[in-house]
């Protein structure tokens, strides 16, 4: 049985709906605090995102850290990487691009940082997906690794109104219990494995749903920000994320 829940045609259309892709990272970006500390705590130099196309966190690593990047992906359109990398005032080298599928390719060199956000998530086998982050983690390296949460809210919206989307994603990995017993049975420290974010909901190629879809897609975003800033906690009905923080000692 295939390990994969998406497949090279898959993404083709998926990235080829996409428009404005080739955007300026803000140095606030998504989990910046949270890279900002690990590649200092760390001293990390050398970075590699898998399953990262575009690349926005090989590009922020780069611009904001200077780090030595690369990244990785099954799919990699070049006129995509080289706008966004314009966008955001690097050179063509600046981040090293390999296109591979991460299951048949061999890894070169190891790196202090391996992430991957939005990734494992597509897979089935979730040990062995992380193992493969492992692979090319350097001794000492930290591993960040970042998934949405399909469990609560957000989940309920995926699953009611995009459930193609829904059904690309391995539900049962969406728990920092399990991806915590993961990563200790791979012989890695976990520094994190929690719920990350105070509410959010999203649906991919929203302004293709119907108009009642978005509205009240946009009130119950309305109400739960409104909640979550007065009741300020990450729970797994209400977060839209999960992180994992470890190292490989």
């Amino acid at each position: 049985m295939s390990n994969v829940l998406t497949n090279r045609d898959f993404w083709l259309n998926y990235w080829q709906r996409k428009t404005g892709l080739a955007v300026e990272i803000p140095e606030n970006y998504l989990f910046h605090k949270q890279l900002t500390s690990i590649v200092k705590q760390d001293h990390i130099k050398t970075a590699i995102e898998l399953g990262g196309f575009p690349g926005y966190y090989a590009v922020y690593l780069k611009k904001y850290h200077n780090l030595d990047v690369t990244l990785l992906d099954y799919f990699i359109h070049p006129p995509i990487t080289s706008a966004l990398l314009a966008a955001n005032r690097l050179q063509s080298d600046d981040v090293k691009i390999i296109e591979a599928d991460l299951f048949a390719y061999t890894p070169q060199k190891q790196y202090d940082l391996v992430l991957s956000c939005g990734l494992i998530e597509h897979f089935k086998d979730t040990k062995d997906i992380i193992e493969r982050h492992v692979a090319f983690l350097k001794p000492g390296g930290s591993l960040f690794i970042t998934l949405p949460n399909f469990r609560g809210i957000n989940g309920w919206f995926q699953l009611k109104f995009d459930k193609e989307n829904y059904d690309k994603h391995n539900i049962d990995c969406m728990d920092p219990k399990l991806l915590e017993r993961i990563c200790k049975d791979l012989g890695l420290e976990v520094l994190q494995s929690e719920y990350f974010g105070k509410f959010s909901v999203w649906l991919e190629n929203e302004k293709e749903k119907p108009t009642w879809v978005k509205t009240f897609k946009k009130a119950v975003w309305f109400l739960g920000k409104v909640f979550t800033r007065i009741f300020s906690f990450e729970t797994k009905q209400l977060s839209p994320y999960i992180m994992v923080y470890a190292k490989k000692v």
